[in-house]
């Protein structure tokens, strides 16, 4: 295994692992009742899973000069997940969870194509290539084609 595959792998189990979070976090939505509520769960239950594994790994606590040294901006990514979830929860009954989660999948890779290739929020830059490109494309074509349902 060289040194990239386990970035592949987690990358791979991380999405995964989505579908089963949303059906999850659907389920969920027929007793506890609106979505955010059920993203405010999901958090909830995500936050307390983190701490404990940063208490069993022994991870230090940040210190406060290293938080000063942050912008507020950078912030915003638990706000971008909260939304991620609710839309998720939101949109699931109602288009099912292969359209939700391939629409899901379609805007991560068209947004991810842009920020790869300017390099944005200190991302390393990979140039938005004819390959790429293709790629993206493709996977908006597959989604495409999940969406095309008759029922």
């Amino acid at each position: 295994m060289n040194g990239r595959t386990i970035f592949l792998l987690a990358a791979l189990a991380g999405g995964a692992v989505l579908p089963v979070q949303v059906a999850l976090n659907t389920l969920l939505r027929r007793y506890v009742g609106e979505p955010m509520q059920v993203t405010f769960i999901s958090y909830l239950a995500g936050a307390l899973a983190s701490l404990v594994v940063c208490f069993i790994a022994q991870y230090p606590l940040p210190t406060a000069a290293a938080l000063g040294q942050t912008s507020w901006w950078m912030w915003v990514g638990g706000c971008l997940g909260t939304f991620y979830v609710w839309s998720t929860i939101f949109a699931t009954p109602k288009i099912g969870a292969a359209l939700a989660l391939g629409l899901t999948i379609a805007g991560q890779m068209i947004a991810a194509l842009f920020l790869d290739h300017y390099g944005a929020i200190g991302l390393t830059r990979f140039e938005a290539n004819p390959t790429r490109i293709t790629g993206v494309v493709l996977v908006v074509l597959g989604v495409s084609l999940v969406a095309y349902v008759k029922r």
